[in-house]
Order: C-alpha cells, then structure tokens, then sequence
C-alpha cells in the first residue's frame, strides 16, 4: 500500500513558487545572461509553509 503523506499549506508568501530568476542585464562571454536566484525569505525556498503551533486560548471563568 502506498505511504500517506499529510498535505503540506503552501507558503502564503511565494503561492509555491520559492525560487525566482533575476536577470541583471550583463551576459556572460558566451552571450547568456547573468542570473540571480532569490529564495522566499519566509519558507526558504522550500514552498511550503510549517504547520502554526497549537494557541491555547483561555476560555471561561
């Protein structure tokens, strides 16, 4: 039988996407572009988000 993994939240920061090009309009000698690659700050270029903790909430008297 196949593994059950629990679905992951994708990171509302990126929607998935974590890892973008940035061209930053030199060429390389061989006339191919100079690209940066940024990660997502909030998951780290993974595209999911961890799970919120647990927040206990008073309730009562």
């Amino acid at each position: 039988m196949p593994v059950r993994l629990p679905n992951r939240p994708v990171c509302r920061h990126c929607d998935g996407f974590p890892v973008v090009s940035v061209t930053t309009g030199a060429r390389h000698r061989d006339g191919s572009r100079v690209l940066l690659r940024v990660l997502c700050p909030a998951c780290d270029g993974t595209g999911h988000a961890l799970p919120l903790p647990a927040v206990l909430v008073p309730a009562g008297r």
